[in-house]
């Protein structure tokens, strides 16, 4: 990605949080990812990392129209996705190399629901899905976009994710052709 790019996106993101009435602490942790395929509008996500703590993290993330996350599972990351403005599609599998279809429980708002593998969840402002390591996940934006909350135990994005297309990277490699607006999570920032 080109830096110019990252900081493009930034003054956006911080724009639609400041519509939505999320102030940002002070001197944000800022993660932009394209998932190492250049094609920010179709594979990308913003993320901040509000707190970082050894037992839990906050994160708020902005997905844009038909911009996918890919299909991934955590190591050791229990989470709670949060539909914070929009709509959020949210793909789960119990094991996406299995036949789709086979049945397993999903706690959608704080209930336990039998879930088929392969089924897409539809999250509406509000409302949350509990991932467990080993529930594959991915998500996409209905509608322009969405404002998403995560909730988890201890993050560490640099060894926790697994994808299932290897070929995924979780970090950008990035082309500094502007001055940086603010450096990104995986820069050391």
């Amino acid at each position: 990605m080109k830096r110019s790019e990252i900081n493009a996106i930034i003054a956006h993101a911080t724009e639609v949080f400041a519509r939505h009435g999320w102030a940002l602490p002070p001197n944000p942790r800022w993660d932009i990812t394209d998932f190492g395929f250049g094609d920010f509008d179709r594979y990308g996500l913003v993320l901040i990392n509000l707190t970082e703590q050894p037992e839990y993290c906050e994160k708020l993330m902005l997905n844009g129209h038909n911009q996918h996350v890919f299909a991934h599972t955590h190591r050791r990351k229990k989470e709670d996705i949060i539909c914070r403005f929009g709509t959020l599609a949210v793909q789960v599998w119990d094991n996406p190399q299995q036949k789709v279809g086979s049945r397993f429980r999903l706690q959608r708002n704080g209930v336990p629901t039998e879930t088929a593998s392969g089924d897409v969840v539809f999250l509406r402002s509000g409302e949350r899905v509990t991932l467990t390591p080993g529930i594959y996940h991915a998500f996409w934006a209905v509608g322009d976009y969405c404002v998403i909350g995560e909730v988890s135990t201890v993050n560490d994005d640099e060894h926790d994710n697994v994808f299932v297309d290897a070929g995924v990277g979780r970090f950008p490699k990035i082309d500094e052709d502007a001055p940086a607006l603010a450096r990104l999570v995986s820069e050391g920032a």
